[in-house]
C-alpha cells in the first residue's frame, strides 16, 4: 500500500511539486558517482581525493568535479592538510548537512542488499553495543516506529500560505482583467455616440 495522500493532494493534476524536496535533494547530490562518494565520506570515512577516486572507481577530473559540486552544495567541506614534505592538499568532510543524508545513504544501502544481493549482502549495519542488526525505518515524534502505511503527505503550512497568496493573486488579476474590459467596454460605448 503507498503513502497516503491529504485530501487537498487527492487530485494529482490540481497541483505541482514544484517545491518537492526530492527534486531539489537530486540536484544537489547529482549523478551516482557523487552517491558514491556521499556513501565513501558519510559510511566508510573517505575524506582524500585519490581514495575517492580508488574506491569509486571514477577518473580523477569525474572525481575533482563531484567534490566541486558537493562542497559548493554544502554536504562536503574541504578542509587542508599536509603531511611532511609534501605540499598542503585538501581532505573532504561531511557537513552538519552532509550528515543528515546518513540515513538516507544507509537506506540505499538495505534496501540494495534487500532486493538486488538475494545470495546476501557483504555488509550490515549493527549497533556498536550489541551488535544488533539496525535498519531505517520510520519513526514518528514520540518515538513509535510507523509503516508506510501509517503515513500520510500533506501540504505544510508554508505551501498553505503560498496557494493562499496564488489564488489571491489570480482573483485580483482577474478582478482588474474584468474591470479593464468593462472600462473599455464603456469606453467604446461613449466613443460611438
Amino acid at each position: 500500500m503507498n503513502i497516503k495522500l491529504d485530501r487537498s493532494l487527492a487530485d494529482l493534476r490540481s497541483w505541482h511539486p514544484d517545491e518537492c524536496g526530492l527534486v531539489m535533494a537530486l540536484d544537489a547530490i547529482g549523478p551516482r558517482s557523487s552517491m558514491l562518494i556521499l556513501r565513501e565520506a558519510l559510511l566508510y570515512g573517505t575524506r582524500r581525493f585519490e581514495l575517492f577516486v580508488e574506491r569509486v572507481g571514477v577518473t580523477e577530473a569525474v572525481a575533482s568535479a563531484r567534490l566541486k559540486q558537493l562542497t559548493e552544495a554544502g554536504l562536503l567541506a574541504r578542509r587542508p592538510y599536509k603531511e611532511p614534505g609534501s605540499r598542503t592538499r585538501y581532505e573532504y568532510v561531511p557537513t552538519d548537512k552532509g550528515r543528515d543524508l546518513t540515513p538516507v545513504v544507509l537506506a540505499l544501502l538495505q534496501w540494495g542488499a534487500k532486493h538486488l544481493q538475494p545470495e546476501g549482502a557483504p555488509l550490515a549495519v549493527v549497533d556498536d553495543a550489541s551488535e544488533q542488526p539496525v535498519r531505517v525505518g520510520f519513526v514518528a515524534q514520540d518515538g513509535t516506529e510507523r509503516t508506510s502505511e501509517d503515513l500520510r503527505i500533506r501540504p505544510t503550512e508554508h505551501a498553505r500560505r503560498a496557494a493562499r497568496a496564488s489564488r489571491d493573486a489570480r482573483a485580483a488579476a482577474r478582478a482588474g482583467a474584468a474591470r479593464e474590459s468593462a472600462e473599455g467596454a464603456r469606453d467604446d460605448s461613449a466613443g460611438g455616440k
